[in-house]
């Protein structure tokens, strides 16, 4: 939101008031509290009818400072608030030193300097990191209305880039543009955009979490091209300045404060095949389609069923439609028999014709409007009413309901819709309407999850959730929403995963192929490409089925072959898995985040690092043109071994059993002896792809179970021409040194020499492997 009329002026209508002077500074054991006035305190006179702020310093956990701007402190807030996770027995440092008063949290601190007016900066172990100063924050009020705001403008340096601000379609790098954080059902080609989230990052190694659940307006370097602003209306405002080491550690820093991801369980990560939107189907077409894979030895892995599983108009009542599917519990088992895991459709909604109106209704389970009616409208099922998730009793109706389908067979839930959350209604808990726009998606997710997770086990819960809001990233897994089929649309749906990616969450993915209207050949297998080198793979559109076959043979071919691969690349996948679910930081990355100090990987949207050792850069127009990026270094292409020397752009023609997919130096990949799966004993079997080993290196790899568990870890040294290899583990595993074509002498393992390079079989019980080249 914009308040001034160009640099000098502001715009007409607002009288803004800015911290000028410092006035007084109290401070305690672990937080600071500055007295800032609007105006120059000349003589005694000054102090009265003036306005004062009250900037409150604190720190939630180690490398996080909180940020409080007051105006007026005597309105009670109401809810929601965001869940702030606070580190027990943390220790602050506050200190008066020469004319500064500084906080300290760990390696982050805020100083704050009395004497040049209003001067505040931010370091992370003594490197400034960004700062606030005069004209900076604000307290903004209207004329013509009622209307006031609060206002941050933080410095953006020379060069700096911002990312993140949720699921956002527009240019990855967001210097430059105006976002406001509203969740919206406007698709993937707009501003608009499912998952608003109120954190951003920059290329300079720090992380602002707004901690708002409301309407937050960002001025990303647009309203002052040397800033960024943002604002909220009302009396106060909160944020976050949020350091570490690298980008990384910011994003565990921010997921710390607000949840890391839960681990998905390895079912999940395998194709998913869906009935499509608005199709006709049965369970005879159901029954084609996984067939038709079965037959194809197309591996398929969860099934979806779309909106029409229920009735027309009674969306949701959470019943199968009996004149469609007369025997469901039969079908799940028959189903389930051939090896699936079963998805249905689900929203918050409950439609008037649904039996479940009358009982929301009745018990007080819908949000009301203020005269005490329950709130509808028409749009998308008719006489529709919302589900308050702020009452505990909705909540235990609604997860009775779906604790029905799971008892019957389903294993998941996609957790649709959730944006258009109205503002003029009232909440059991009385929660403020208009914050609960956004953080609406956080509780309905959240009550879905938990009934998974308690009806299934833990890292046994899996929503495929399309909107979300800060903190949403606990409740895995989301996908980007309506794309179209088209390379544009192929394009913006990456840059919204990555711009989600860097907002905390970890796991994420998207209709392959497009949702709207149907793609060419060419593009769902350039697509499927993509689809399965994402953590997350599903088939999904809306008037036309996304069976391989009905494109061409070829499509068939390429989504066996890519769906085989993603299989045995699972225990490297789930190994990543369980790390984001640890650390917060996400499989599918930007190349910044890998590589911040290369500037070239800056801007970079077209491609991704697949965890930390894989580069993917998915083709993405129709003269199978691959054009991408490869940072310095030796990098081997996974598939075919060839090696590319980093540090510049690569142009080259691929056909459609080619993406890139480039492994780097120094890692190693484990890689699954089963191609059909992705929920699989990892350590059994598993063959480890060591690439370009350097000398005086050491590198681990550990293979995970399906429960998260490690099973196996290998240690593998290499001094000069020796490489040593310790091994902790019951099951029989590989080690294969891919581009080594002989070794000299080799003690603790049988070898090979095959086309990738030197296979090692340790022999029975040991753990020792000696190998001079």
């Amino acid at each position: 939101m914009k308040f001034t009329d160009g640099y000098w002026h502001m715009r007409q209508g607002l009288q803004v008031l800015y911290p000028v002077e410092v006035r007084d500074i109290e401070t305690g054991q672990d937080e600071m509290t500055v007295y800032a006035s609007t105006k120059k305190i000349v003589h005694k006179g000054d102090t009265l009818n003036t306005t004062l702020l009250t900037v409150r310093y604190s720190s939630p956990m180690e490398n996080v400072i909180c940020v409080e701007y007051i105006h007026h402190d005597g309105m009670d807030e109401k809810g929601p608030a965001f869940q702030i996770y606070k580190q027990p027995d943390l220790k602050v440092q506050v200190e008066k030193r020469g004319g500064a008063v500084t906080l300290t949290s760990g390696k982050l601190t805020a100083t704050v300097r009395p004497d040049e007016g209003w001067n505040v900066a931010y370091a992370y172990d003594g490197r400034r990191l960004t700062g606030t100063g005069y004209k900076g924050p604000a307290y903004i009020k209207s004329s013509e209305s009622a209307d006031v705001y609060m206002r941050e403008q933080l410095d953006l340096g020379v060069g700096e880039y911002v990312y993140g601000l949720g699921e956002r379609f527009t240019p990855f790098v967001k210097n430059g543009q105006v976002v406001d954080l509203w969740n919206e059902d406007g698709g993937t080609s707009s501003e608009q955009a499912y998952k608003n989230i109120p954190f951003y990052v920059s290329s300079e190694g720090y992380g602002v979490f707004v901690d708002h659940p409301e309407r937050v307006s960002y001025e990303v370097g647009s309203e002052n091209v040397s800033k960024v602003q943002f604002s909220v209306p009302g009396e106060m405002l909160k944020y976050y300045i949020i350091g570490g080491s690298n980008l990384k550690e910011v994003l565990q820093n921010y997921t710390a404060l607000t949840g890391k991801p839960a681990l998905p369980p390895a079912w999940s990560f395998g194709l998913w095949l869906t009935t499509s939107f608005t199709t006709s189907y049965d369970e005879d077409t159901v029954n084609s389609f996984v067939d038709g894979m079965l037959e194809r030895d197309i591996p398929l892995h969860v099934f979806h069923f779309d909106c029409f599983w229920m009735k027309e108009f009674q969306w949701c009542d959470f019943k199968w439609d009996p004149d469609v599917f007369p025997d469901p519990q039969g079908m799940l088992r028959r189903l389930k028999d051939k090896g699936l895991h079963i998805c249905v459709w689900i929203n918050p909604y409950i439609g008037q014709k649904s039996y479940l109106f009358k009982e929301g209704k009745e018990n007080g389970y819908l949000v009301k409007n203020p005269d005490g009616s329950v709130w509808q409208w028409d749009r998308w099922q008719s006489g529709m009413g919302l589900v308050d998730f702020t009452n505990p009793e909705a909540v235990r109706w609604y997860q009775g309901k779906l604790k029905e389908l799971l008892d019957m067979g389903v294993d998941s839930f996609k957790t649709d819709f959730g944006e258009r959350i109205p503002t003029n209604v009232v909440y059991y808990d009385g929660s403020d309407p208009v914050k609960m726009h956004n953080y609406y998606t956080f509780l309905y997710n959240q009550t879905v999850f938990e009934v998974l997770e308690e009806t299934l086990g833990k890292n046994e819960a899996a929503v495929f959730a399309r909107s979300a809001t800060a903190g949403g990233q606990q409740f895995p897994v989301h996908w980007g929403g309506d794309c179209s089929a088209s390379y544009a649309s192929m394009a913006e749906s990456l840059r919204g995963g990555l711009s989600l990616s860097l907002s905390g969450f970890g796991f994420w993915s998207h209709d392959i192929s497009g949702f709207e209207n149907t793609a060419t050949p060419d593009l769902y297998k350039r697509w499927t490409a993509f689809g399965m080198l994402s953590t997350h793979s599903r088939l999904h559109g809306n008037q036309s089925y996304r069976v391989p076959w009905l494109f061409d043979e070829e499509a068939v071919d390429v989504l066996r072959y890519f769906t085989k691969l993603k299989c045995t690349l699972m225990p490297y996948l789930f190994r990543s898995a369980v790390q984001t679910a640890a650390t917060g930081v996400p499989v599918m990355r930007a190349m910044v985040l890998e590589f911040p100090e290369d500037p070239n990987c800056h801007v970079l949207d077209r491609q991704y690092m697949l965890g930390d050792s894989l580069l993917v850069a998915p083709v993405m127009n129709d003269q199978g043109l691959a054009r991408y990026y490869v940072p310095e270094g030796r990098w081997t292409d996974f598939v075919t071994g060839e090696s590319v020397e980093g540090g510049r752009w690569i142009s080259r023609q691929v056909d459609y059993f080619t993406v890139p997919l480039l492994a780097r130096a120094g890692s190693i990949i484990p890689v699954g002896d089963n191609d059909q799966r992705p929920d699989y004993d990892y350590a059994d079997g598993v063959t480890l792809h060591a690439f370009e080993l350097a000398d005086g290196t050491e590198t681990t790899s550990v293979v995970n179970g399906t429960n998260g568990k490690e099973e196996l870890k290998v240690v593998v040294t290499r001094n000069g021409e020796r490489i040593d290899v310790q091994a902790e583990g019951t099951k029989p595993w590989k080690l294969l040194l891919r581009g080594i074509s002989q070794i000299a002498q080799i003690e603790g393992a049988e070898y090979a020499v095959t086309e990738q390079g030197v296979l090692l079989t340790p022999q029975a019980g040991v753990k020792q492997i000696s190998i001079q080249l």
